[in-house]
């Protein structure tokens, strides 16, 4: 079973001086994915970071953004430390319904994104990065669309011969569901 991993696509972090690369299109992007899982009987999986200050639960910081097309069914799972799996329902969520197969997008390549791809795939899940899904700032030291480059190379490159990581775009995405 396949399960849209939508992480920390929220308010708070899309706010501030440094805007988030090509943040509309990748929300587009996160949208015509959910239409197309949930139309084959997948689950979009909603990912919210919280913790006691800037992202207190419930706060507009908090919120999913705005523009995220969301459904009822939808599953929504909370977390508070870059790997969505650590310490949440995520791992247990996504046993419950049989998903194997994750389709990850989100908010921040560098951080969260990245985090749940490692644990996702040391948990034996099938992991396709959609490479035109996630979006990061830029850095100090970085700018974010090198950021974004950087973190799909190498994501298609980590060495798991049982599962390797996948990194396609959007339309390879549509086109296998």
């Amino acid at each position: 079973m396949i399960g849209l991993l939508v992480i920390d696509m929220q308010v708070g972090l899309f706010e501030g001086e440094s805007p988030r690369h090509d943040a509309d299109d990748v929300v587009s992007r996160i949208n015509v994915l959910a239409r197309a899982v949930r139309a084959k009987g997948g689950s979009v999986v909603l990912v919210q970071h919280e913790d006691d200050e800037a992202y207190a639960h419930g706060s507009r910081e908090w919120q999913l953004l705005p523009t995220l097309d969301r459904c009822p069914e939808d599953l929504k799972v909370r977390k508070t430390a870059c790997d969505s799996f650590y310490r949440s329902d995520l791992d247990k969520v996504l046993r419950e319904r049989g998903i194997d197969r994750l389709l990850v997008t989100g908010c921040a390549t560098d951080f969260c994104v990245d985090t749940t791809i490692r644990s996702a795939a040391s948990k034996d899940y099938e992991v396709v990065v959609v490479a035109d899904g996630h979006t990061t700032k830029d850095r100090p030291h970085l700018k974010a669309e090198a950021i974004i480059a950087h973190h799909n190379w190498m994501w298609a490159s980590l060495i798991l011969p049982a599962r390797p990581v996948k990194v396609v775009p959007t339309s390879e995405v549509l086109g296998a569901l």
